[in-house]
């Protein structure tokens, strides 16, 4: 057994070079989505990535600033050790309390993530979402039955709607998909599709008849 030292992380390789290389080409990858998102999400702009322009305009817009620490709790979460995903954790809880929405940290979102309104949203860690996915207040993701490993995905292009609701196992929305306002999905929604819910408001009294 053979102890490494990378990046200030101790790593015991008990399987040789092979797995080393996979643990260092998974983190590379970790870390360029990271900066992908945070580059669309944060920085919003064509300027090649900064560290010091993404701290810039996450501390000047609000908004920016909850992608900002959502994805840094997110990576660090999924590639840390036990006391990085505590850290991750309390991130996570702050920005809940403070934003009032729950995006569990696991969950894969592609980026050019965007939230139109920060009240109630929920997405559950199973999710795994595309790029460019737009999601509006009070709108929850997530399984139905947690005794059993299932996962919800989404692919690129999606927006849904507000007060909407996914929830079942092993959905799949496709491509290019819009999901109207109070929908309710259950069930795979095809690539290019339009869905919504129908409502029928009815006229259960009237506050004063006509004569």
């Amino acid at each position: 057994m053979k102890t490494l030292k990378l990046q200030n992380i101790s790593i015991i390789d008990q399987h040789g070079d092979a797995d080393l290389l996979t643990f260092v080409n998974a983190h590379d990858l970790a870390l360029q989505h990271l900066k992908d998102c945070l580059q669309r999400e944060v920085i919003v702009s064509p300027k090649p990535f900064s560290w010091f322009e993404v701290l810039c305009k996450a501390i000047k817009f609000p908004a920016r600033r909850y992608h900002f620490w959502w994805r840094i709790a997110n990576y660090l979460y999924k590639t840390g050790g036990h006391k990085v995903k505590k850290y991750a954790i309390r991130i996570n809880r702050n920005l809940r309390n403070k934003y009032g929405l729950d995006i569990k940290l696991g969950a894969d979102i592609g980026e050019g993530f965007k939230i139109s309104h920060f009240v109630g949203i929920v997405i559950a860690d199973c999710a795994v979402i595309g790029t460019n996915f737009h999601i509006t207040q009070n709108v929850t993701i997530g399984v139905k039955e947690t005794d059993r490993p299932s996962k919800i995905v989404i692919g690129n292009d999606v927006t849904i709607g507000p007060n909407s609701c996914i929830i079942g196992n092993d959905i799949v929305i496709g491509d290019n998909v819009t999901i109207g306002a109070m929908s309710f999905i259950n069930e795979n929604i095809p690539s290019d599709s339009v869905v919504y819910t129908p409502r029928l408001a009815s006229i259960v009294k009237m506050k004063h008849p006509v004569c």
